[in-house]
């Protein structure tokens, strides 16, 4: 299978220039919510976040390490996401560190009554819901990298039924909130189109193109990785999430060092994405308006 145009300098293709370091990792990421006490319990009793912090019409959500993973943001009244979906937020995705962890969570849901997509991706098993405003979640373990399969230099991705008895039965301990170590695995886009959407996280931003024979979606991540960023455009001809609407309102990316901001933020203004440059690193706006936030720590 042939890598895509662009990804390996191919006769006649430039090759991208700037690459992201492979310690790049997605960070916390703000959302805006209708009803911030009901999202507050949602968060802490579905999903088992802890609050490590609030202000009025905001709440800090994390792990029991502290670290924060998620703001909600209150705006009353936000008009839930419809079904077939906002150009924006597809679904951010929680990273668990074994597999007791996902055991003892999908447990936790059948006990609550909560139904649950499940999926197994080759690279990782999965489970998807979402929040009382329609916002969409990933909760997945990652298989280890020794038994990711490829096709030349794709990673082997696949959409298949879950194990699910099998997931429950290596839980060892009942579920008792996030476990210390869950992370900020990735996001996964709506957006308008892939090829537009590639020349902005792709060649201006620098990730690298690791996935890209999924139907109507294509993955990227540094270091290698199954994907730090999915973008699809299951969603094509929807709006954008607007200031009314539920919707991420920031995600992040971090990065190791301030020379590799910088070399980032310049490299997404050559190619004629504006860039707001701060004190801890820069934000950028996607062609629909989807904001990012670089930085070289976690910011929230």
């Amino acid at each position: 299978m042939e890598e895509p145009p662009g990804a390996t300098g191919e006769v006649g293709v430039p090759p991208p220039g700037y690459r992201l370091p492979g310690a790049t990792h997605p960070g916390p990421i703000r959302l805006q919510v209708a009803d911030l006490e009901r999202s507050r319990q949602y968060y802490s009793t579905v999903l088992g976040l802890v609050e490590i912090g609030s202000s009025p019409g905001m709440a800090q959500m994390g792990a029991p390490s502290g670290e924060p993973l998620i703001t909600l943001i209150e705006r009353l009244g936000a008009a839930p996401v419809p079904r077939r979906g906002r150009l924006g937020l597809y679904h951010f995705a929680l990273l668990l560190p074994d597999r007791s962890s996902l055991g003892s969570f999908l447990s936790h849901l059948a006990k609550l009554g909560i139904q649950a997509g499940m999926s197994d991706h080759s690279v990782s098993e999965a489970i998807y819901l979402n929040d009382p405003d329609g916002l969409g979640i990933e909760i997945y373990l990652d298989r280890p990298r020794s038994e990711w399969q490829y096709s030349g230099r794709e990673i082997h991705m696949v959409t298949e039924p879950l194990r699910a008895r099998e997931v429950i039965a290596a839980a060892t301990a009942p579920w008792q909130g996030m476990p210390a170590g869950t992370s900020m695995g990735h996001l996964h886009l709506f957006v308008g189109n892939l090829e537009r959407a590639a020349d902005f996280y792709h060649r201006a931003l620098g990730l690298d193109r690791v996935v890209w024979s999924y139907p109507g979606a294509l993955f990227l991540s540094a270091g290698g990785y199954h994907h730090h960023l999915g973008i699809n455009i299951w969603a094509a001809g929807a709006a954008p999430a607007g200031p009314d609407d539920a919707r991420l309102l920031e995600w992040s990316l971090v990065l190791p060092d301030a020379d590799a901001i910088r070399a980032a933020g310049e490299s997404l203004t050559s190619a004629g994405f504006p860039v707001q440059w701060n004190e801890e690193g820069w934000t950028a706006d996607d062609p629909w308006g989807t904001t990012l936030r670089v930085s070289s720590h976690p910011v929230t």
